[in-house]
């Protein structure tokens, strides 16, 4: 045992300095911290998020429905900047209170309302549409667990592994060691699964495959430092099969590269024709030593 270990004292106090990167901005209380309106578009959808695994849930899901034709799906992207505290702007903790992205307003009724959290826009857009989400109740149901596994399972990967093996102010072994081996089992969950069925709730793609994609292909494709590497995720095949097929589709193409530095804003599909590095419109996605 080490000498440095901690003792919890009888009362927790926040420490500000203690955060590594986010210490700037993480504090143990909610609500707005700066008085800002969010700019709003002209589409039935205005989303406020990043490209990150669970922002890109959302854009995924926007272009999944216009790829198919439901051109009442069309929406604004705008990008929030976390590291600069713009999550707790007033204009978007109205829309989620527990400021974290993606947020959403659906103006497409008489009365705009708001959806926060990613596993509820994808619900709210697939039965709004009707798209990605069975009717059959076995095949509906087996839906809903996956993807409630996967919102269930993020926190270990994201907040669990990430945090501690690229994030925390210095790394220690028992909490990788920890989220190292929750990850690889819940890759073996997935591997397992997907060694049955082509896509986690069976024969077809659906918002469970959108929601774990974005976590899973993230990791498996080298997230946080080569973390693929460090946890050997090469030996999941069924999920690198899984995640090489969702990477060709070009509504996850284009939904990777909403609200990141290669296309902060997204306003209309002519957007993407104004992405200068073509060649993140490649089908097949690389790891980030051949990028």
């Amino acid at each position: 045992m080490s000498d440095d270990v901690y003792t919890p004292p009888k009362v927790w106090t926040f420490d500000p300095e203690n955060g590594g990167q986010f210490a700037g901005i993480n504090r143990p209380t909610a609500g707005p911290r700066e008085e800002h309106e969010l700019p709003l578009g002209d589409h039935p959808f205005q989303l406020y998020s990043l490209g990150t695994p669970n922002g890109v849930k959302a854009t995924i899901m926007f272009e999944e429905l216009l790829e198919k034709g439901f051109s009442g799906a069309e929406y604004d992207a705008w990008m929030i900047k976390i590291f600069a505290g713009e999550q707790f702007w007033s204009g978007f903790v109205e829309l989620n209170p527990n400021s974290k992205i993606p947020a959403l307003l659906d103006r497409s009724g008489s009365e705009p309302f708001r959806i926060f959290e990613s596993g509820a826009m994808l619900v709210h857009l697939a039965e709004k549409f009707d798209y990605l989400l069975p009717k059959d109740p076995k095949a509906r149901a087996e839906t809903f667990s996956w993807l409630m596994w996967q919102m269930g399972s993020a926190p270990f990967m994201g907040g669990g592994f990430g945090h501690f093996y690229v994030y925390a102010p210095e790394r220690y072994k028992y909490p990788i060691d920890r989220y190292a081996m929750e990850t690889k089992r819940l890759f073996d969950v997935a591997n397992r699964q997907l060694g049955q069925t082509e896509y986690l709730a069976g024969a077809d793609y659906t918002i469970a495959d959108i929601a774990a994609y974005t976590w899973l292909g993230n990791l498996y494709h080298g997230a946080y430092n080569r973390c693929d590497i460090f946890l050997g995720l090469d030996e999941y095949e069924n999920v690198g099969r899984w995640v090489k097929t969702i990477d060709k589709r070009p509504a996850a193409i284009r939904g990777r590269l909403v609200n990141t530095q290669a296309m902060p804003e997204r306003h209309s599909a002519a957007d993407f024709d104004a992405v200068e590095d073509r060649s993140l419109f490649d089908p097949v996605r690389k790891r980030p030593d051949v990028l």
